[in-house]
């Protein structure tokens, strides 16, 4: 016998290859199977987390209008706007039903709504960012 441990084998599939992917949803019907897009290269499950919380929240404020209650802002929202789920989180992905009623009761901040500081699609390496000496 060896007291060698055994490799190391992922046990979250969508991490071991190509990180985490949250899939974009039309609410509208607008796209075929609802399915808009498919966001890879999260870090973790807590990135893909955040991104898809701060998505769903952009999405709820762009449905809002002055002065809706946020029963009329659900609606639109379920109307026109954009759902995210986590791909093969199972219970550690977030869902935008276990916060709609806050959403839609009390408007985002900038900083809230902001996925775009967190989109892996616009992120870059350090190396890329200096400048030859």
């Amino acid at each position: 016998m060896t007291d060698t441990p055994p490799p190391f084998e992922p046990t979250e599939p969508a991490a071991a290859e190509t990180g985490w992917r949250v899939r974009i949803l039309d609410l509208s019907g607008g796209a075929e199977e609802g399915i808009v897009e498919d966001i890879g290269g999260f870090l973790d499950v807590a990135h893909a987390n955040a991104f898809a919380r701060a998505y769903v929240r952009d999405s709820i404020e762009r449905c809002r209008v002055a002065g809706a209650a946020p029963r009329e802002v659900l609606q639109a929202w379920m109307s026109f706007g954009e759902d995210a789920e986590i791909l093969d989180a199972g219970d550690d992905g977030w869902r935008s039903a276990n916060e709609l009623d806050d959403f839609t009761a009390h408007a985002a901040t900038p900083m809230e709504r902001d996925w775009r500081t967190i989109d892996p699609r616009r992120m870059v390496e350090d190396d890329e960012d200096e400048t030859p000496e």
